[in-house]
């Protein structure tokens, strides 16, 4: 069988061929819904009961197969993208020296496919795929699936992202900090008579260092006007075994030094998390023949699972140019990605 005729890599084809960029970040963009429809579509023939959570126009697909009492193992990946940017042809896969060219095609739409394909090859397993929507804005999906799921959880999880098939022994977490400085307007001409927040601005950027990052900053709403407010967006990427909020203590902290006339305010915060000990590892190990760990600076939703109390593997076929005009996966990985999760899910227990 030619390599392009695999499952796993039209799966892969027929995915990317879907726009489905995240509206959180393209505003007007269409979202997941064409994916959701495609595998509920696909899934529900071979026996797996579909549920399908959250907005109408943000929905996620929980697919189960339960053939035993025994427990299950999940598969999670998403299936939003980031904007095409100044691509080409971002929704018409190409294959090009052993790769496959497009938008989603690394980050994620491989690491979907090869779970769906793998999870369809063996009938006998007790198998859930939680193919969620927002990944890459505010993890919607995946805490609509938590929250649907409740106490019934699966016994294990794998999230497919991108590793280059090795596993993540650790990711960092990360909070937003938003603060906004005060200070008095007067007009331009007479500046003595104000305080200038922009000022403040500038002082509190000079003080930030890392870990602390200052992404974005705006201040004053008119020419001939000493600004009374400006704000900035801090972020920090905490890591295991930092506090959750260690960012917002941080910012806080800068501002009491200071003395500046500011709040600061929490958007966001996720945990950082770490690789435990746990049988489904072993099963990767003996798999991918014990494939290097690594550290990951960025943050998962494997958090989000182990948080919620199911031991948690990070592991996927890799590529290039994530986020960028120019993204692809190596088909040789997907491939060898697809067949070790169809050993993985052969050797999963099938009775408690």
């Amino acid at each position: 069988m030619a390599a392009s005729a695999s499952p796993e890599i039209e799966l892969t084809r027929e995915l990317v061929a879907l726009n489905t960029v995240n509206p959180g970040l393209v505003p007007g963009a269409p979202g997941e819904c064409a994916a959701v429809e495609r595998l509920a579509t696909r899934l529900e023939p071979q026996g797996f009961t579909i549920e399908i959570v959250g907005p109408d126009d943000r929905p996620s697909l929980i697919a189960t197969r339960r053939v035993t009492d025994g427990p299950l193992l999940a598969f999670n990946g998403h299936l939003d993208t980031v904007g095409a940017g100044g691509m080409v042809d971002p929704f018409v896969p190409r294959i090009e020296d052993g790769r496959m060219y497009g938008r989603g095609t690394c980050d994620m739409k491989a690491g979907v496919a090869a779970c769906v394909v793998a999870a369809e090859a063996v009938p006998e397993a007790n198998v859930m795929l939680t193919l969620v929507a927002d990944e890459e804005n505010d993890s919607l999906g995946t805490l609509a699936v938590l929250e649907h799921l409740g106490t019934d959880l699966p016994a294990a999880c794998v999230v497919a992202e991108p590793t280059w098939m090795e596993l993540a022994g650790s990711h960092r977490g990360f909070s937003v900090v938003e603060v906004e400085l005060r200070g008095r307007a007067a007009h331009s001409s007479r500046p003595h008579d104000g305080d200038n927040a922009i000022d403040h601005l500038g002082r509190l950027l000079h003080a930030v260092e890392l870990p602390l990052m200052a992404t974005l900053v705006r201040g004053g709403s008119a020419l001939y006007t000493i600004p009374d407010r400006a704000h900035v967006t801090i972020e920090h990427r905490t890591q295991p075994g930092e506090p959750l909020h260690a960012g917002l203590e941080a910012v806080r902290a800068l501002i009491a030094e200071l003395d500046l006339d500011a709040t600061a305010t929490e958007l966001i915060a996720r945990e950082s998390w770490q690789l435990g000990d746990h049988r489904l590892v072993s099963l990767f190990d003996a798999a991918l023949d014990t494939p290097p760990r690594f550290d990951a600076p960025y943050w998962m939703e494997s958090a989000l699972w182990e948080a919620a109390g199911v031991p948690t593997v990070v592991c996927g076929p890799a590529g290039g140019g994530l986020h960028t005009d120019l993204e692809w996966v190596e088909l040789d990985q997907l491939t060898r990605y697809t067949t070790a999760l169809r050993e993985i899910i052969r050797a999963w227990p099938t009775s408690h």
